[in-house]
Order: structure tokens, then sequence, then C-alpha cells
């Protein structure tokens, strides 16, 4: 058999594909025979907020609301409190520590990172892991940490976000901009099917052409096909666009669709978070909105962070009544 009929057909792809990190790794907490592992991807969950811009948004409104409203005590300052709060709407956790003095009485909280902290299964305390590494931890004792986490169904030792359902959007979101600037970069086109008929082409040939192609693919780029057929078509070598039309038709839809999505999951009034009205009608009255907010979104989380207050012993955590009034 000479070389030139050895492959009747032939096609290989180069372009990798980006890899979707999803959260649900395990919707249960599995003990690793030190602590227990959270039951979904923290690091998702901090990574979510370089993902869309309305998720993003909406909890950085809810954290100004929280801290201009909180009360800063002497176990408590304000920038504290805007970590611990920051920690809790992103993570589902927050975690404050209770620093002592010689005879043990508290005498400052301190927030620590829930990234990096995780529920102990063999002691009555906790883990702060240095660098993600168990054999690099600092074990804390359960009575010097105050966990204040969002309720879940499935388990109770760590705290769930409640936006979970709508990050499906959020990556959509993501993925529409990230496919909207790679098909400018590209010029203008989705990928392409290359489709080589030349007889001539011997296997040598074949493997330069497939080298030269894979090594002008821009990394993270979309992915392209090169079909080889020998002895097909007359008209030699094509070069196929894939999906030109619709990539430029459906960028707005799916990003209006995704945006709504994640106003809708976070209950956060567009006329907060600078979205730009669409209607004629604009977005109503933002005093209103703020003032609705206020009372049913921004109370009940503030009332979480007040029933630490009988763990503690002490009125840490205090609020005053949120105002759209700016003192003079």
């Amino acid at each position: 058999m000479s070389e030139k009929n050895q492959f009747d057909v032939e096609v290989f792809k180069w372009g990798d594909d980006d890899r979707l990190t999803w959260l649900a790794d395990l919707w249960e907490c599995v003990d690793n025979g030190q602590y227990y592992e959270p039951p979904v991807n923290l690091s998702d969950l901090a990574g979510l907020m370089r993902t869309g811009i309305h998720h993003a948004s909406a909890l950085q409104c809810k954290l100004n609301v929280l801290a201009a409203t909180f009360i800063p005590s002497k176990w408590l300052s304000r920038g504290e409190f805007k970590k611990l709060a920051f920690g809790f709407l992103v993570l589902g956790n927050g975690y404050l520590q209770v620093e002592r003095n010689r005879l043990g009485q508290p005498l400052t909280l301190k927030d620590r990172l829930g990234l990096y902290m995780r529920r102990a299964s063999k002691k009555d305390g906790y883990f702060y892991l240095r660098h993600h590494l168990a054999t690099d931890a600092d074990f804390i004792p359960a009575t010097d940490i105050v966990h204040l986490m969002q309720p879940d169904l499935s388990q109770e030792v760590y705290g769930i976000p409640d936006y979970l359902a709508g990050m499906s959007s959020a990556e959509l979101n993501k993925s529409a901009t990230t496919f909207r600037r790679r098909y400018y970069d590209n010029g203008s086109h989705a990928g392409f099917i290359v489709y080589a008929t030349d007889n001539n082409l011997n296997q040598t040939d074949w493997d330069q052409l497939k080298n030269q192609f894979k090594a002008a693919q821009r990394e993270g780029n979309f992915k392209n096909v090169f079909l080889r057929s020998p002895s097909g078509s007359p008209d030699g070598i094509k070069l196929i666009p894939i999906s030109e039309v619709a990539a430029k038709d459906e960028f707005i839809n799916i990003k209006n669709t995704t945006a709504q999505d994640m106003l809708t999951i976070h209950r956060v009034p567009p006329a907060l978070m600078g979205v730009v009205p669409q209607a004629a009608g604009g977005l109503g009255d933002a005093r209103t909105a703020a003032e609705v907010f206020a009372a049913n979104e921004i109370a009940p989380i503030q009332t979480a962070f007040l029933e630490a207050n009988d763990q503690l012993g002490a009125e840490v955590f205090k609020f005053k009544p949120y105002s759209l009034t700016v003192a003079a």
C-alpha cells in the first residue's frame, strides 16, 4: 500500500477546553481524618466574585449597607466586622476568634478568613489552614471561635450561601463575555475547519501542517478542526468558519438574561447597583427601593449577627436604623 493511500480520512483538532470548575463537588462534609471538608468548593465561591459584575455588585451593595449601619464596640471594630460580613455573604460562613488576656478574659474579636477555616472532626474546635495544608494548620478551640453560618438543608457543619441557584447564570454570563472577546481576537470568527484534499500531501507534510497550526493557536482560543481527505473534492483546501453569525447575535440576549437571573437571586433592586435602565420608565424610585431592600434583606442578615450576642454573652453586634439621610 502506498503512503498516499494509507489514510482515507483523518481528522484532528487543536485548542484546549477551558475546565469549568463547578461548586458542588460534594454535597456532604467528608471526614478526612482531621477535619470535615466543606460541601462546596470555597475557592470557587471566592472566584465567583470575579466572574459576574452583577453578582459582585449585589454582594458589595449588601456589605456596604451592613458596614454603614454597624455600631463598633470595644470588642469588635468596624474594619473587623466588614471582613466578617464579607466572608459571611460570599462563603456562607463567618468566623471570629476571641483574643484573651493572661487571665483568660476576652479582649477583642478578630476575623479569621473563612476560606481557610475547617471544623475539626476529632477535636472540639477548628483548624486554620496555612497555605491550604493540614500539616501546617493552627488548631483553635471551639470556645475561642464564634462561627456564624447561613443554614443548609443537608448538613450542619458549614454554612452555604443562598445564591448558589443563580451561579449557572453567572458562569454563562462570564462565558458569553469570554466568547465575545475571543471572537474579535480570533479575527471575527469562532474557529474554523481546514479541509485538505490534496493527494500530493505525504505523511511528513501532513505532520508539519498539524504542528504549524497548533503552534499558531493562541492559548485559550477557539477550537479548530483540520480534515484530511486525499482524492476528495477538487477544490483542494477550504476555510470554513463556524457559527459566524450566531456568535454575534446571541451575545446581548445572553448577557441580559443572565444579568436578570443574578439580580433575582440576590434580590437587590437594580436602582441600587448602577444598572442603566433599558425602558423609558426607568427603574422606579430609588429611595423606596432602598427602604424595601433594607427591611426585607438587610434586617434579616443583621438578625443573624445579633444572635451571636447570646453566644458571646455581650452586646458585640449592634446596628443603627438604616437611613438615607446624610448627616450635615
